[in-house]
Order: C-alpha cells, then structure tokens, then sequence
C-alpha cells in the first residue's frame, strides 16, 4: 500500500510540475517547486480554523524542514500520554551521527535528553537530531515515516506524503515530502492545541551541551521570532528545489492567526509575506464579533 501512495503521490507531482506554468520548474530546473514571490499561501484563525486569505494554497509544495513539526505533533502526544517522558535518554546510532545538513553533531553512542533531542529538532532543525529521536520511538526511522503519513491522514491532510523524517532533499532513488500550504495549516492548528509545544517553537536561543565543556549555541531560522509582536512559533524550511517556507503564528489580546507560505525563492519574500498576513490576520480576528472571547484561544 504504501508503494502505491508515493508512486500515485510521485505521478501527482510531476504533473504539477509539468502545469506549473510561471514556475521556475523548466529546463534545467525542472522539480523546482518555488517562484518569486512564493508557489502559495494560507492564513486561517487559529481558533476556529476559518480561511482568513488564500492564494493557491492546494499548490504542491516541497515543506523541507517543515516536516519536523509532524515529528513534533507525535512526540508532544505521545509525551501528553505518558507514553515519553522529557527527561529519557535518548541513544544516538550510527544513522543519527552522520546525517548531514542543518544538525548538533550528535556522536554515535551519546545519549541526551528527550526534551534537549526536541529543541534541537526544532531550534536547530537539526536532521541528526529528528534522525535519533524517529529510531528511539519506531525502531527504524521507515516505521517513523509511517506514524507520520498516519497522524497525516487522521488530520485529513490529504495532499501531504512524508518519505523522510527531517526532509532533507533526497538522495537518488528517493522522493522529496510533499505537501500544500493548506495542509501545513491543518497540521499548525493541531500542534497549537498542545502548549508544550510553543515551548520549542517559541525559543530563539539555546545551549545544548551547557555543562560538557564543549557548549553548541542553537539558533532559530525563524526570523520572526523577536521581530513580530506576539509571534511565537513555528518552523521554517528550505533546500534548494523546495524555496523557501514558513508555518508562523502570533498571537495579540487572545487572537491568534496561523499563516502559511511555501515556495519563496527568496527568504525575505517568504518573510515579508508571512508577517503581512499574520498582521492581516490579527486585525481581522480581533475586529470581528465576538473577539472578546477569544482568551481561551491556543
């Protein structure tokens, strides 16, 4: 079954490739899926999950890293559940140690704490990290993939295929996650509904490693972390073919406002974009009947 998914998924794909007139997916570039100033975009009220504004939000997009907040989604359920606990010590195996691309250089054999795993996963972005934690809770990072593409399907994202566990381009013979800017919205307002998570999503700066001697200072690609009123959250992603995207949220006086962009070709596009809609998207909440109840709103 699963083959079938990612070949009608793979078919999916390429013919939108093929249509996607006005993409730079052409010639030499073909399965580019970014365009200036983005491929789509969704803003939707966290609270109730009403579209505030779309343009082309079915488009198939490439997340990249953004598949990371699915990793997160399961791990703060699982955690909620008793299943994991914060403080377990998470082994790193070979596989984890020698991920490339956006990591904390986990050496094979070290252990670390889940919660310290879960910042580096999201502060980070590191694939080492999501690498660790997908063996420690499925045995193999394939059977992680499938908790994935399942907790996908109970969401109702219907466009969403997940191949990898930290989306990183894939290597030959493999395929790239695919997924749509209303789908990454669907999954946002799940994660919001557990406030452990903006705990991770929220931090700019961390030190892993604090007392080893050998600190790592942990970053966020988020840009609006600090710069936009009341954004807390989420995650980022790129490579090269996939453009530039972002899952962001802010909250203002109880209203809070999911914005999705998926497949700038410039960082600064995809962030301009982002922080019109979320003001947009505030303004809209707040000014609409009934916004005084929205304290409660996640």
């Amino acid at each position: 079954m699963k083959i079938t998914a990612r070949a009608v998924i793979g078919s999916v794909l390429a013919l939108g490739i093929l249509l996607s007139g006005g993409s730079s997916a052409a010639g030499a570039d073909a399965g580019v899926l970014s365009k200036s100033p983005y491929r789509g975009s969704i803003l939707i009220d966290a609270a109730s999950g009403k579209v505030l504004h779309e343009d082309n939000p079915d488009a198939l997009c490439y997340p990249a890293s953004m598949v990371k907040l699915m990793n997160l989604l399961i791990i703060v359920e699982m955690i909620e559940k008793g299943a994991l606990q914060p403080e377990e010590k998470v082994p790193v195996t070979a596989a984890a140690a020698t991920m490339g691309g956006s990591q904390v250089y986990l050496k094979e054999k070290e252990s670390m704490s889940l919660e310290d795993m879960l910042y580096a996963l999201v502060v980070q972005s590191a694939n080492d990290a999501a690498t660790a934690l997908a063996i420690h809770i499925a045995g193999t990072k394939e059977a992680f993939v499938d908790m994935m593409n399942g907790r996908a399907k109970e969401l109702g994202m219907a466009h969403t295929t997940f191949h990898s566990v930290h989306g990183l381009p894939p290597g030959k013979g493999h395929q790239p996650a695919v997924s749509t800017p209303r789908d990454m919205a669907r999954l946002s307002r799940e994660l919001l509904k557990h406030p452990k998570a903006l705990e991770y999503t929220s931090e700019t700066v961390r030190t892993l490693r604090a007392d080893s001697g050998k600190p790592f200072i942990m970053r966020t690609h988020n840009n609006l972390l600090g710069t936009f009123e009341g954004c807390d959250g989420l995650k980022t992603g790129y490579f090269r073919k996939a453009g530039y995207s972002i899952a962001a949220t802010a909250t203002r006086r109880g209203a809070r406002a999911i914005a999705v962009v998926m497949g700038s070709t410039h960082w600064k596009e995809r962030d301009a974009k982002a922080r019109e809609l979320l003001s947009r998207g505030l303004l809209e909440i707040l000014a609409s009947p009934g916004s005084g109840a929205r304290q409660g709103a996640r």
